[in-house]
């Protein structure tokens, strides 16, 4: 069996319970704990992201990402609080026993959570957009980033941190490229600074990949919650992502190479021409003042169609 390699430096003879294809890495399960932390920090680092003089805001849903994100960052001294959206998903118990697994962390981590009531604060459910369009998922995740954005400016953070990973970045990448969508990968950054009313974006576990936050996630035994989204079908996500598996099985750190290669190389060429091609300038909502693309915003106009079929 492989002895761990930073065991060995250390001059110890420990066995490697764990191994990285892509990083060509031997680890025992202490170090790998370390490991997972200080890549982590060289990520933040390495595109300056955040310091511990920001306050964090962790959109944490209950899965593994966003909980090791929040558990990793809080180990790390950063000033990291936990915000929660209950979408009102009652298929499977699902939005109920996520509310579980993040307060549970919450108490773990002695760290702040809020929670958002999408249902109570909104008017309106992701089981009700639905009902309403075949494209759900999307609109259910436009309704959280924006709402996100405007409760971190009124809570007073200054960074919103997300859970997104390796994989998702990958296989995001690969789709928007096929699809040559311009405007999103001119976009394709794992930071997006405060601007034009929106406050700053990361992702610091950009580098990490699924199966990587898996096993710290396991070796930390996190209180995270197993089942995905029970509504999650119309995604198209999965099919990306099961080519980038591929490619990785047949050529480990693939995937790495795809979404860092990209950073280096590609996006600097599409980020010197973003304004053009956004396909519509920036609004200021004039009945919330959020960023829009139009006015009222996507939000405001759901809100106000769902109070109107519930005879308010």
């Amino acid at each position: 069996m492989a002895r761990c390699r930073l065991c060995r430096n250390e001059k110890k003879n420990t066995p490697a319970r764990i191994y990285l294809p892509a990083h060509r890495l031997p680890l025992c399960q202490e170090h790998f704990v370390s490991w997972f932390e200080r890549y982590l920090e060289r990520t933040i680092r390495s595109f300056r992201m955040f310091t511990r003089k920001d306050r964090i805001l962790v959109a944490v849903s209950g899965g593994k990402d966003s909980l090791s994100l929040w558990k990793a960052l809080v180990s790390l001294g950063y000033e990291a609080d936990g915000i929660f959206v209950y979408l009102g998903i009652e298929e499977n118990s699902f939005s109920l026993l996520s509310r579980r697994a993040v307060e549970a962390m919450a108490r773990r981590l002695n760290r702040p959570l809020h929670i958002v009531d999408m249902p109570a604060e909104l008017g309106f459910s992701v089981p009700d957009l639905r009902r309403k369009t075949r494209k759900y998922c999307s609109l259910c995740g436009t309704v959280k980033r924006q709402y996100l954005n405007h409760l971190a400016k009124r809570l007073g953070y200054s960074v919103i941190v997300t859970g997104h990973n390796l994989d998702d970045e990958a296989s995001s990448l690969l789709g928007n490229l096929l699809h040559w969508n311009l405007k999103y990968l001119a976009r394709k950054y794992p930071v997006l600074p405060a601007e034009h009313g929106f406050v700053r974006k990361a992702k610091p576990l950009c580098r990490h990949s699924v199966r990587e936050i898996r096993l710290y996630a396991e070796i930390q035994k996190l209180p995270y919650l197993a089942e995905s989204c029970p509504l999650s079908e119309e995604a198209t996500r999965p099919f990306y992502a099961q080519i980038m598996d591929e490619l990785e099985e047949r050529s480990p750190g693939t995937k790495l190479r795809f979404y860092l290669d990209y950073l280096r190389r590609a996006f600097p060429l599409f980020a010197e021409h973003r304004e053009e091609f956004m396909d519509r300038e920036l609004l200021t909502c004039e009945r919330c003042g959020e960023p829009a693309v139009s006015s009222p915003c996507l939000l405001c106009r759901l809100k106000e169609e769902f109070r109107g079929h519930a005879g308010i």
